[in-house]
């Protein structure tokens, strides 16, 4: 869902150096599988520490300080939400109630605030 809302996000993933010629090249490499692993870890440790995400907060500025590095745009990760509910929608069904999307887009929605905070810092010196 995610190429199909933001066609533009797929010149991002490039992986040593390779380009992909379509969405579905780029959803079937193992380079870009690990990558969605890495994002379900993020989420997952979200979840594991909604009481104190406060703790998760160097991490993620961190997190974002290497997104941008690469030319991530902050608005890009409402696509990337976008995608998720999606996905947590069609997984759950029934049980994606509009209590369970609120609370899935407000912990989605803190993550990326935390790293949104990457873009922020300057590098020392600056």
């Amino acid at each position: 869902r995610l190429f199909d809302l933001d066609p533009d996000l797929l010149s991002l993933f490039q992986y040593n150096c390779r380009q992909f010629g379509s969405p579905q090249e780029c959803l079937s490499a193992p380079e870009f599988l690990d990558h969605v692993r890495k994002v379900m870890l993020v989420i997952d440790a979200a979840v594991s520490h909604l009481e104190n995400l406060s703790c998760l907060e160097e991490y993620l500025c961190n997190l974002g300080k290497k997104h941008q590095a690469v030319g991530v745009k902050v608005e890009s990760f409402s696509t990337v939400g976008e995608s998720l509910l999606y996905m947590l929608e069609k997984c759950l069904g029934a049980a994606f109630s509009p209590d369970v999307q609120e609370a899935w887009s407000k912990l989605y929605g803190a993550v990326v605030k935390a790293m949104q905070r990457g873009w922020e810092i300057l590098p020392e010196g600056e």
